[in-house]
């Protein structure tokens, strides 16, 4: 007898809410009519659901997420980047509370190398018929990232060599969700020909058709919602053995449109808006940001950067700030607003020869008007690079850089600190190969908000005009 098995699954939707409503009442619809069928469905997602760059993400720390997923009646996730490394291992901890799918995550563990309770290494599921599925879950192990927020992830690879054999004789089939990637999603099918489907995640891939390697089935929805993937297999329950395998995607942007879709993400966003409404600072004048040149607040930020992570000097892109602050009060919202990156401060530490090298590349004008999304910077464009203790003068050989004052001295070491996405994007080379510290949990923005909180601390008996943007 032939049993039809329906794998549903989302990846990366980066809090982009827009198509949500299309995929909650299409996943909804689609379980009514396969139970009808007496069919069985599963439904996963494979990491970055959550993205800290919109307000409602911000403000509930992922647990909004987590409850589109619920009503969504999810089966199970696996985690991404976003929700393993842009969130304190508090707010980690307690994002599943509320849970009513299964995280499965072998990869990822505790200090003391217990797993977190909220996480299982693998799942198996039953039909009706008796079939099991079983399903395990990696993310990709940014050590850099997650030694600091008290976590260790290991070698997915490892974890799947270990937990396949396992797995696989337990069940008749074998579903890997993977946020590693597309390079490293064909890596699993070519090592581990006993895994059949690979849901996969990350590099934002669309595979149409899917894709098969080595007879496993590989299949991902891209991103923000623009899809929402299918994988149908036939299953022959009498010999035991899977017949075939189908992976597809529905274009959401084709399903239809309901009048309160339009509305739904600005729902969201205004809810994010009201919780963060708590007041940081009162600004006594507008401060003003510019992408193409130095102002007091782009200068302010370099200026707190180069004091929280008590380094010699500073730099950042002028792009990061993407909006001025009025007079009056600052709530997190705005800071929120003018800074959405989940990225880090980071410290490096370079010879004033190397410093040198990376200074002037610094001052190309090729990075100025360069418009470019990744690497958590969610601004447009790069803009001019901003300094606190660098003075730069002059271009080529003529040219003369102090810190603090004081002439480079190419023999001395030197403390930089900066944005974690030029230590590991290929914007300035030498910077990918000195040795690093990661501040985490803490964002560029909580530098910020740290920075002009000190310099114009909030104070209830001083009025209520506010610096928000309405």
């Amino acid at each position: 007898m032939m049993e039809q098995i329906y794998l549903y699954h989302t990846n990366d939707l980066h809090s982009h809410f827009q198509k949500w409503p299309r995929i909650h009442r299409e996943v909804l619809r689609r379980r009514r009519m396969h139970e009808e069928r007496g069919e069985t469905m599963l439904l996963f997602d494979i990491g970055d659901h959550i993205d800290r760059f919109h307000p409602f993400t911000e403000a509930t720390r992922g647990k909004g997420n987590v409850k589109l997923l619920n009503d969504s009646m999810y089966d199970a996730v696996t985690i991404g980047n976003n929700e393993g490394i842009t969130l304190s291992k508090e707010d980690l901890m307690s994002l599943y509370t509320e849970a009513k799918f299964h995280c499965i995550l072998a990869n990822l563990f505790n200090e003391d190398g217990t797993r977190p309770d909220w996480a299982i290494p693998y799942k198996i599921f039953e039909t009706d018929q008796h079939t099991k599925i079983g399903v395990i879950g990696v993310t990709i192990p940014y050590t850099n990232f997650y030694g600091p927020l008290h976590w260790v992830a290991t070698n997915p690879f490892a974890s799947l060599h270990d937990w396949i054999p396992i797995v696989r004789e337990k069940v008749d089939i074998l579903v890997v969700l993977s946020h590693l990637g597309l390079s490293d999603d064909e890596r699993i099918a070519n090592e581990f020909p006993m895994v059949d489907v690979v849901l996969g995640a990350h590099t934002h891939h669309v595979l149409e058709k899917g894709k098969e390697i080595n007879g496993s089935l590989l299949a991902c929805t891209g991103k923000y919602g623009d899809y929402l993937g299918i994988v149908q297999l036939t299953y022959d329950r009498e010999h035991k053995q899977l017949l075939e395998k189908k992976a597809e995607l529905i274009r959401t942007d084709e399903l239809p449109l309901e009048e309160d879709d339009k509305k739904f993400d600005e729902t969201l966003f205004q809810e994010g808006k009201r919780m963060l409404e708590k007041p940081v600072a009162r600004l006594p004048e507008r401060l003003e940001t510019d992408w193409f040149k130095e102002t007091r607040l782009n200068r302010l930020l370099t200026e707190g950067l180069t004091e929280w992570c008590q380094a010699d000097c500073s730099f950042i892109n002028a792009g990061i700030l993407i909006d001025d602050l009025k007079k009056g009060v600052v709530t997190e919202y705005d800071i929120h607003r003018i800074c959405p990156h989940p990225i880090n401060p980071c410290t490096v530490r370079l010879s004033g020869a190397k410093l040198k090298e990376v200074l002037v590349q610094t001052i190309e004008e090729k990075y100025t008007t360069l418009k470019f999304k990744g690497f958590g910077f969610r601004g447009e464009i790069f803009g001019a690079m901003i300094y606190d203790q660098i003075d730069i003068q002059g271009k080529g050989s003529g040219i003369d850089i102090k810190i603090r004052g004081k002439q480079l001295d190419p023999e001395k070491e030197y403390l930089v600190a900066t944005i974690d996405m030029f230590a590991f994007a290929k914007f300035f080379p030498p910077l990918l190969r000195a040795e690093k510290r990661f501040f985490l949990p803490e964002f560029l923005r909580d530098v910020l908000k740290w920075k002009l909180g000190s310099l114009f601390p909030y104070n209830e008996d001083d009025g209520d005009e506010s610096a928000s943007f309405q």
